[in-house]
Order: structure tokens, then C-alpha cells, then sequence
């Protein structure tokens, strides 16, 4: 996986994250170049407003569940793969929408994501499969729930999918810690610090190798020039 953009402005300043309760009220920064475009429906549904603050902030009521599910009807898939996993996707330009969902559906699915722009035009793909997809899925499309009809349909019909007896469990990757990174670019060769980290030579060799052209960020402190 990418990493993360730790830059990425913020889109509601929500300090909880977790799925319940289902709507908290929060701050709409509406000067943010993602979002100000939201202004004028607020406007027009102004039952939504509980009062305007200063320099461009108006203080929302919101349902983060709907709020998302808007999301992926807007600029999301949710289906089955050609394999016939259950997905459920998003496809966006914006750090802060994308991180959003990612720090949402991993209070749902437990699943975490990081994301990173794709070198091919700058855009964010964030993908959950399989049991992730489908708790996701019914969470966001619930019963009753203001959607387009062909993506509830969708969604619905993943909740009728079962793990193939056969189909393996991946278990959680092991994250890459800052001293490992440092510990690997001192060696400066995946082969030998695999002792060192208690990794396989082949693993210690794929992260050494996306640490010096750039496709992970060299954690500080590392040795120069390395």
C-alpha cells in the first residue's frame, strides 16, 4: 500500500471517527477547495443548519454514514470482482475524502487502508474485498437509506456472500516500523538485515528497494546518502 498523505486537510473536523452515534455535529471549513461547492445545497436545505460561524465555517448537523454512502454513489463502485468477490470501492482526487473513508471503514470493517496517489494521473483508489466489503456494504446501504437504486441493489446482494471453504484467510501484514527502515538502510542490503529484523531476505529486499527509489518515505534520521 501507498502511504498515507499526512498533509491532507481535514474534511470535517470530527474527532470521532466511530460509525455511532449516527449523526454529531460538525465544523464545514467552506472555503475548502474540495468542498465550498456544498454551500449552496446547504443553503437550500437549510433545516440543515443549526447556525453559521465566522470566516466561512457553518456549523452542520451530519450523518457520516450517509454522508459516505453519498460518496460512493457519487464516484464509487460496489459489486462483484470477475472472480466474484464482493468490493466495494472509491475513486477520488481528494486526500482528505479519501483518508476520510479509510479512517470510517476501519471503525466498521477493522480493516485499514492507506492511500496514495497512483502515478499514473494523481488519483486515489481505495478497494475493500471480500468480508470488509460486505460488512462496508451493509453498513453504508442500509435498509430504507436515500441511494441509487442500482448501488443498494448492489449492496444487498453482497451480504448473501460466504468465504469459500478452500479460500485461505490472509492474516494481517506486518507494518514497517522507523528503526526497521533505518536498521535496512544501514545495512543496505535486504539479504543481510533479515537476521537483524526477524523478516525474509525477500521482504527485507522489496521494502529496501521501494525505501531508495522513493516509493515509501525514508523515515528520519536514516542514514544519509544511503
Amino acid at each position: 500500500m501507498a502511504e498515507h498523505d499526512t498533509n491532507a486537510p481535514p474534511l470535517f473536523e470530527l474527532g470521532d471517527v466511530s460509525p455511532v452515534p449516527p449523526t454529531a455535529p460538525a465544523f464545514m471549513d467552506l472555503q475548502h477547495p474540495d468542498y465550498a461547492y456544498m454551500f449552496g445545497f446547504l443553503q437550500a436545505d437549510g433545516h440543515l443548519a443549526r447556525g453559521t460561524g465566522h470566516k466561512g465555517r457553518l456549523t452542520v448537523e451530519i450523518s457520516r454514514r450517509d454522508y459516505l454512502r453519498g460518496v460512493i454513489d457519487a464516484d464509487g463502485s460496489v459489486g462483484h470482482t470477475g472472480q466474484g468477490l464482493p468490493f466495494v470501492s472509491l475513486t477520488t482526487a481528494s486526500a482528505a475524502v479519501g483518508a476520510y473513508l479509510c479512517r470510517y471503514a476501519k471503525a466498521v470493517t477493522g480493516s485499514a487502508r492507506q492511500i496514495g496517489r497512483n502515478a499514473r494521473d494523481g488519483i486515489y483508489n481505495v478497494v475493500y474485498t471480500r468480508e470488509a466489503a460486505v460488512r462496508l456494504a451493509g453498513h453504508l446501504y442500509y435498509p430504507g437509506c436515500l441511494s441509487l437504486a442500482r448501488k443498494q441493489t448492489a449492496a444487498t446482494a453482497l451480504a448473501s456472500w460466504e468465504r469459500p471453504a478452500d479460500m485461505p484467510v490472509r492474516s494481517p501484514g506486518r507494518r514497517w516500523k522507523p528503526w526497521e527502515d533505518r536498521a535496512l538502510l544501514a545495512h543496505g542490503d535486504g539479504e543481510s538485515a533479515a537476521a537483524e529484523l526477524g523478516r525474509s531476505a525477500a521482504s527485507c529486499s522489496v521494502r529496501l528497494w521501494r525505501l531508495k527509489t522513493g516509493k515509501v518515505r525514508r523515515p528520519e534520521g536514516g542514514p544519509a546518502g544511503a
